[in-house]
């Protein structure tokens, strides 16, 4: 194939009804990256040969390595088809520009794809045919629904069913039948859940204009409000679902192997077989895929009731699988695998197909099968004719997409009319304004970009050429005059000596250049919706939490000038001058301005914030790290800072203890970061320290537990006293229901919102305060807008009642537990509750309105001294702060507690009227009031049976028979759970479900990869935390409990070794740990 020229594929940019932006995305190890290579084989960049061994889009050396994509790398190709508008219209000829993102599917990695999946209108979704749907393949189906991108399904891989399963037509029809049910009861599933929820919707609104028709009292009016019930009962429709599903006659299923470079669809079979058997193409497209028969005799199609008992085969298998098994046994069958030379004459003549003689002569099996499928089948055509005929151009897509984009967004509601409308209605000009989306940062190297990189064919610009001879003519003079001063024989021996050395089109100076240091630059990966971006242009960049109901909000958005626009090749980059709306390109000059994504508008007032990207996997695996020579303590900074930027998933903070920390998603993730780390952006060496997996501390009401510390109170309950005595608080501590901790689990991101929005009223009340806002800011992060659903104050406050209600022990406790509720904690967002149930209300109640909440706080807060006496309300705000500190760091090892309620039952003050002013005396006894509920909480806390709780992976694995054994082995010993084990239909691999303890997954999959000789590969998925049922400080009490873990208890507990190793870890004292084994055996590691 001939090289396509970058100025053809940039002139293709300004027709967008013939751009295509899609996104290949499946499980790993599922064809994606070979797939690509055979679809940029049709540019002629790599060799058709090559493809799917060269992995031209896998640009690191890791990812060569390992053979598995860690970046999303996008790609623009060229695409010529003929196109038929009308039976009698001749065929006209028509380009196309295809921006092509290929994805990573390790579960690791599946930032890149939410990243992706925003810049695209349409998606390549591939299943493997042998393993099927895997945990990843729902991942990236969930991803494309969210994301609303039309899906093209791809089953690939199906000459596994051939060459390693060895089915036959009949058997691997049946097997690809339940594969494609089992993709669309996802994407089922996905609809189910959808259509409940605005069933939902609907039943309340319908009953809220019910009771408001029957508490109408004027007949107008109530005439009005039925009116509007029956308005809203004829609003709701039943959606029709048929369009979502996959079916191969609507031509949105691929039937493919990448490997060997074929792929076909059903109307491509169709139109081999239309005139043969003299059916229309569009009825044969019908009866291809299904329980069709073709009578031999009648020449008609059939369907099963009129079979009669004839035992006739189904067309797909008769017409389509059937000739595909005899390539395959013609060329690499038979009993030595050298295939039939006869049969492969025969089926290349039936083809009307000619091999080159060489192929021929070679008798290399799998060389004349690729050569045969590449003239017969082309994967190419037929991924690409579907792409196009299928997925949408960016103007259908936005049109479909943006509505919903736009109202989903943070204050989507203030959102500036021209603006909504520049987008849906795909508005290119260049006065309309500028909306585009940059998802992730680029780490590219300063030698890779295009203005540093010398042009193909070694030519050379007519000012490098006069610099290189202006340097070889300085060189040959020196040689001259030494040849002057030695005489003519080692005079001329010199010279030739010098042309020699003097190398042709290369600097001199190469070996230094080479030892200097390569910067690295930021390129923004993104996608614009409107407008036209030009080189030189000035735009807002506005951050992820921007909203347009408070534009000029701190930090206020600044205008930033776009430096360099390229044109994304894979491995290189094309420099742009302006790029039109629709095109996915890179944008340079914005490495400071950008974390990790952002928007880019033309207006700041009525601006819209595109960055709402659901990661999928969240960092939960900490590592702290530090230079192995102190004096490259500033290099490492910057260069985690550079890491924190460029990657979607890794961050990056410093520990209160001044330890540098990165997270990371997970152990391969982890590994990658720190390879970047050295080679690329810190250039240091660098130690990491063990992962650091976070935990939950928690309580449970157990039967082992022991007697209440205070007898005269319930268990749990605490009276603290301040230490002047002036402060008496009551207080008692709780485990919260499952249901409650649940639910509150699940919301975090409504509690945010309605957090936000409380704050918002607030400041419009008052006036600009000082650096407190900013410090809310940073311990709450307003992420509630990127929430698909957001529940509103009343449907929160419902729900949690009704996750109050399903505890069925102490319904007194809980029974107005909502309407007391003061603080979610930790963060203010937490799966923690403070309680205020004092007579009095000591506390604004957080589920309360406005108006009812302020009264409790106004007298403080408003900073005036209203009376010359102390009340409980003063010390509101400062119980709420102990309430944040102590859930954030529990008792047991300085982590997170869950799952916890403080009930605040009595706040006594006894101060004089001699002891100074009100103010004098509140700030006295803050610090006091602060330290004696934290300590109060903690002695309440461990009143209880407590708990660890563990983060937990889910985990999937797919294994044979033969490694069954010892994959249940490696489970064991970690402390997995195995959940379900099945046997996946028509193979012989096992489905294998379990739970395994992140803190004991590190090294997991390595080990499962020896263990069974690479027969076996895990996927981790991070699902929540459970809790450990052992108590840290538990001893052995019975006869049976003493000799089991020994008189002295010595047998560890797992809860505890659990907790000692984080407490050791963080500096805490552990109990029963010796500082000092062998006091006289104490002596320096260098002597």
């Amino acid at each position: 194939m001939p090289v396509v020229n970058p100025e053809k594929l940039i002139a293709l940019q300004r027709s967008p009804e013939e751009i295509r932006n899609i996104c290949i995305l499946a499980h790993v190890d599922h064809g994606k990256t070979s797939l690509s290579d055979s679809l940029i084989a049709t540019n002629g960049i790599i060799s058709p040969k090559l493809a799917g061994k060269v992995r031209y889009l896998d640009s690191r050396p890791d990812e060569q390595t390992r053979g598995i994509t860690m970046e999303s790398s996008a790609i623009s190709l060229y695409f010529a088809m003929s196109r038929r508008h009308g039976s009698d219209t001749p065929p006209e000829n028509k380009e196309y520009l295809i921006n092509l993102i290929d994805s990573p599917g390790h579960i690791d990695f599946s930032s890149e794809v939410s990243t992706a999946s925003r810049l695209c209108d349409g998606a390549v979704v591939l299943v493997d045919a042998v393993e099927g749907v895997c945990s990843q393949t729902v991942t990236v189906l969930r991803q494309t629904w969210i994301e609303h991108l039309k899906p093209l399904l791809v089953i690939n891989k199906i000459d596994r069913l051939i060459t390693e399963l060895k089915m036959s037509p009949a058997e691997a029809y049946s097997h690809l039948s339940k594969l494609l049910e089992q993709v669309n009861a996802v994407i089922g599933s996905f609809f189910q859940g959808e259509r409940m929820e605005e069933d939902m919707q609907w039943r309340e609104k319908l009953e809220e204009a019910r009771v408001a028709a029957a508490e109408a009292k004027e007949q107008e009016k109530s005439a009005l409000e039925d009116d509007g019930m029956h308005e809203a009962a004829a609003q709701y429709e039943e959606k029709d679902d048929e369009h979502l599903y996959f079916v191969p006659e609507k031509n949105n299923v691929i039937f493919s192997s990448a490997i060997d470079g074929w792929a076909f669809t059903i109307r491509q079979f169709a139109g081999i077989y239309e005139k043969k058997l003299g059916f229309k193409r569009s009825q044969l497209e019908k009866v291809l895929w299904g329980d069709f028969y073709l009578d031999p005799k009648t020449k008609r199609v059939l369907g099963q009731k009129h079979l009669k008992g004839r035992a006739l085969k189904p067309m797909f298998v008769q017409l389509v699988l059937e000739p595909l098994w005899a390539v395959y046994a013609a060329t690499t069958g038979g009993d030595k695998g050298k295939g039939d030379p006869a049969m492969l004459e025969k089926i290349t003549k039936s083809l009307n197909i000619t091999l080159p003689a060489h192929l021929l002569r070679g008798r290399d099996p799998k060389a004349i099968l690729t050569a045969l499928f590449s003239a017969w089948l082309p994967l190419s055509v037929a991924v690409l004719v579907s792409v196009i005929e299928y997925l949408p151009s960016p103007p259908a897509a936005q049109a479909e997409r943006i509505p919903g984009m736009v109202d989903a967004s943070p204050g989507g509601s203030s959102v500036d009319k021209t603006v909504r409308d520049a987008m849906t209605n795909f508005k290119t000009e260049k006065n309309e304004p500028i909306v585009a989306y940059v998802s992730k940062m680029v780490a590219v190297p300063e030698s890779e970009l295009p203005h540093n990189k010398r042009r193909g064919g070694n030519t050379m610009t007519a000012e490098e050429a006069r610099d290189m001879a202006r340097k070889k003519r300085a060189e040959i003079a020196k040689a001259q005059a030494a040849a002057a001063q030695n005489g003519f024989d080692d005079g001329m021996q010199s010279i030739s000596t010098a042309f020699g050395n003097a190398p042709i089109g290369e600097d001199n100076n190469l070996e230094t250049e080479e030892q200097q240091e390569d910067p690295e630059h930021l390129i923004g990966f993104a996608r614009l919706y409107s407008g036209t971006l030009s080189v030189g242009d000035e735009i807002y960049v506005l951050p992820p939490k921007f909203s347009p109901l408070h534009p000029y909000a701190s930090p206020v958005p600044h205008k930033v000038i776009v430096a360099a626009l390229y044109l994304l090749m894979g491995r290189s980059f094309e420099t742009l001058t302006s790029v039109p709306a629709g095109v996915v390109f890179g944008i340079g000059g914005f490495g400071g301005h950008i974390l990790k994504n952002g928007t880019l508008c033309s207006q700041l007032e009525g601006g819209i914030n595109l960055a709402g990207v659901n990661l999928g996997s969240q960092p939960i695996v900490r590592v702290a790290l530090e230079p192995v020579n102190p004096m490259d303590l500033d290099k490492m900074i910057g260069g985690l800072r550079l890491l924190e930027q460029s990657d979607p998933c890794a961050q990056y903070e410093v520990l209160e203890s001044g330890e540098h920390v990165i997270l990371t998603a997970g152990e391969l993730h982890l590994e990658r970061c720190l390879k970047d780390l050295r080679e690329r952006f810190a250039r240091c060496e660098i130690q990491a320290g063990k992962p650091i997996v976070p935990y939950r501390e928690s309580i449970v009401k157990a039967p082992e537990m022991a007697p209440p510390k205070n007898k005269d109170l319930p268990r749990g309950t605490v009276v603290g006293v301040t230490t002047s005595k002036q402060v008496t608080i009551r207080l008692r501590v709780r485990p919260l229901p499952q249901a409650v901790t649940d639910f509150l689990g699940k919301h975090t991101r409504s509690i945010k919102r309605l957090y936000a929005e409380k704050k918002a009223k607030e400041q419009g009340k008052q006036t600009q305060d000082d650096g407190s806002e900013d410090e809310d800011k940073d311990s709450v992060d307003d992420e509630a807008g990127m929430e698909m659903v957001v529940l509103s104050l009343a449907e929160f406050k419902k729900q949690l009642k009704d996750a109050f209600e399903e505890s069925k022990e102490d319904l007194e406790v809980w029974k107005n537990a909502v309407e007391q509720i003061t603080a979610f904690g930790p963060r203010r967002v937490g799966q923690n509750v403070l309680i205020d149930a004092c007579p009095t209300g000591c506390c604004p109640k957080f589920l309360r309105e406005d108006q009812e909440s302020n009264d409790a706080n106004g007298r403080y807060g408003s900073g005036e001294d209203i009376s010359n006496t102390l009340t409980p309300q003063d010390f509101s705000d400062k119980i709420s702060y102990a309430f944040q500190l102590v859930t954030a760091q529990g008792p047991l090892c300085k982590e997170p507690m869950q799952g916890v309620a403080v009930f605040l039952e009595d706040v006594i003050i006894n101060t004089s009227s001699d002891e100074g002013s009100v103010r004098e005396t509140l700030g006295r006894l803050t610090g006091e009031v602060i330290r004696t509920v934290r300590e109060s909480i903690i002695q309440g806390f461990l009143d209880w049976s407590p708990r660890l709780q563990l983060a937990m992976y889910s985990c999937e694995i797919q294994a044979s028979t033969e490694v069954l054994g010892r994959v249940y082995d490696v489970l064991n010993r970690r402390h997995g759970r195995i959940l379900d084990e099945s046997l996946k239909e028509g193979t012989p691999f096992f489905s294998i479900q379990s739970l395994l303890p992140a803190t004991f997954s590190f090294g997991f999959s390595e080990e499962i990869r020896k263990r069974t000789s690479g027969a076996a590969a895990p996927q981790l998925v991070f699902a929540g935390f459970e809790m450990l049922d052992q108590d840290p400080f538990w001893t052995p009490k019975t006869e049976e409990e003493l000799e089991d873990f020994g008189e002295l208890g010595d047998k560890e507990v797992l809860a505890k070794k659990l907790m000692d190793e984080v407490r050791s870890r963080k500096g805490l004292r552990v109990e029963g740990k010796k500082l000092i084994v062998d006091a006289e055996k104490q002596k320096t590691l260098k002597r």
